[in-house]
């Protein structure tokens, strides 16, 4: 795949989305299944460093441009996540000339379609992160803990990690 032609499939990506992760069912939709550039595994990666990294959510495209492009697909995709950011404020200023109450109606479908995108994607990435069920048990019941206590994440990352190296 050309660099010119990432560039536009990650800016495609990053146009259509609101925040980090929006954009993961359009990638994985481009890149996985139909251009068949990039693998769900490689997918998975490139998101997990992203959490493990500081920095945005978004920045996982990056990562996703190395692995189909290397140097150059990394620096096609940073040129394509700036891109909707530097075009914002002329579109914002084109866009608020109509109605306000239009502007939320549509924001709130956007919400609702990439929240069931991320859902349905999610699904089809978890078994590449998730591999057997007794993995699967351990993320249900991290999640449970994050969700209902103030426990800091690194420490159920650690002691997740130390469960892991005793499982079959």
């Amino acid at each position: 795949m050309s660099t010119w032609a990432l560039y536009l499939f990650l800016l495609k990506a990053t146009a259509l989305s609101f925040s980090g992760f929006a954009s993961v069912p359009v990638l994985r939709a481009d890149l996985v299944e139909n251009r068949h550039v990039l693998t769900d595994e490689q997918l998975s990666n490139a998101i997990a460093m992203s959490q493990a990294s500081p920095g945005p959510l978004g920045l996982y495209i990056v990562a996703v441009g190395y692995f189909v492009g290397g140097v150059s697909g990394a620096l096609a995709a940073a040129l394509a996540l700036a891109s909707p950011a530097l075009l914002a404020l002329p579109i914002a200023h084109v866009v608020r000339r109509g109605s306000d109450e239009y502007l939320r109606g549509a924001y709130k479908a956007i919400v609702i379609t990439s929240c069931v995108l991320i859902m349905t994607t999610g699904a089809r990435l978890a078994p590449e992160a998730v591999p057997s069920l007794s993995l699967a048990l351990l993320a249900g019941a991290a999640f449970v803990v994050l969700s209902r206590t103030s426990l800091p994440p690194i420490v159920l990352i650690f002691a997740c990690a130390g469960v892991v190296h005793w499982l079959p």
